[in-house]
């Protein structure tokens, strides 16, 4: 069974197509992650599965209905733009956001969410009261008060300090553990690589890529070669067989040629300094996401793109 799908669905914006003809499944269950570059139509599409705008054409189905209401009382959603109702006080702020959804005797599991965010103190404060993050976790909570089925962040962690990333972390793991389908979008690929089941990528409004990050990532097999050099000044300069070079700092990435030898990589390296590290491996999630959308995207991600 799918949470939500998208079958042919286009979005115009005047002559300008935000999202053209996507397919789309997200399975019951499972942490669906959302990326590509800004203007790519990823929080458009957002949108369209929270019946917030709607598709010229094409269908979308979710949780089971395809009718053309706004989301139902099962669907929780934190949006990119924050806002909360400065002068309410938190607990009668949550409460009032989980009876919009139906959620009546809602008390106990706003104080439960309260808890677990370390903000019971705060329950009788007005939310312009508190800090960045604090009204961060707090709008966090209204999204998920109700208990929704299906639950869509859209940039959860921007703005998040690392302990505050954990806690979100952890408290989006802990729902999807309980069975909520769970579609967020982010710009930080670390954090879709280590949360997302299914990693979905949308550019110039169309799908690029589909799947798991194994399968994603076996699409372009192991023409990455990490290395770091003993000497700071050692030179990568026409390096048979290498592409392009991405210095990171403390180490540096070398995109290979189809069919080179890393082998004969690491032979000229050697000749011409000390190699302290030398590592084949997958692209990252990161890597491949500057192929698609970067400026210098080649033939083979421009196939991909259909």
């Amino acid at each position: 069974m799918n949470a939500v799908e998208l079958e042919g669905v286009t979005k115009r914006f005047g002559h300008h197509t935000a999202v053209d003809r996507l397919d789309l499944a997200v399975p019951e269950g499972t942490v669906y992650g959302f990326i590509g570059p800004n203007g790519s139509g990823k929080t458009t599409t957002l949108r369209m599965i929270l019946r917030i705008l709607y598709p010229e054409s094409g269908r979308i189905t979710v949780l089971g209905r395809d009718h053309s209401s706004a989301a139902d009382d099962r669907v929780g959603y934190l949006p990119e733009e924050r806002g909360l109702y400065k002068r309410m006080r938190i607990r009668d702020l949550l409460a009032y956001y989980a009876r919009l959804k139906g959620f009546r005797n809602c008390r106990a599991e706003v104080d439960r969410w309260l808890e677990r965010f370390e903000l019971a103190a705060w329950g009788s404060q007005k939310a312009e009261a508190l800090s960045k993050g604090m009204a961060q976790k707090v709008q966090f909570i209204a999204a998920v008060v109700a208990r929704p089925e299906l639950l869509v962040l859209d940039e959860p962690f921007t703005g998040l300090d690392p302990v505050n990333m954990e806690v979100l972390k952890d408290a989006v793991l802990a729902l999807h553990h309980t069975g909520t389908t769970v579609i967020f979008s982010t710009h930080d690929m670390d954090i879709a690589e280590r949360m997302c089941d299914t990693i979905f990528m949308i550019c110039r409004g169309k799908k690029v890529l589909d799947g798991t990050l194994e399968a994603i990532q076996a699409q372009y097999g192991q023409d990455t070669i990490r290395v770091r050099l003993g000497e700071a000044n050692g030179s990568f300069d026409n390096l048979p067989g290498v592409l392009r070079v991405n210095d990171y700092g403390r180490y540096t990435e070398l995109r290979i040629q189809p069919g080179a030898d890393p082998q004969a990589i690491l032979q000229e390296l050697l000749r011409r300094t000390r190699v302290e590290h030398f590592e084949i491996a997958s692209p990252s999630l990161h890597d491949i996401f500057v192929r698609i959308a970067g400026p210098q995207s080649e033939p083979a991600e421009e196939a991909a793109r259909g």
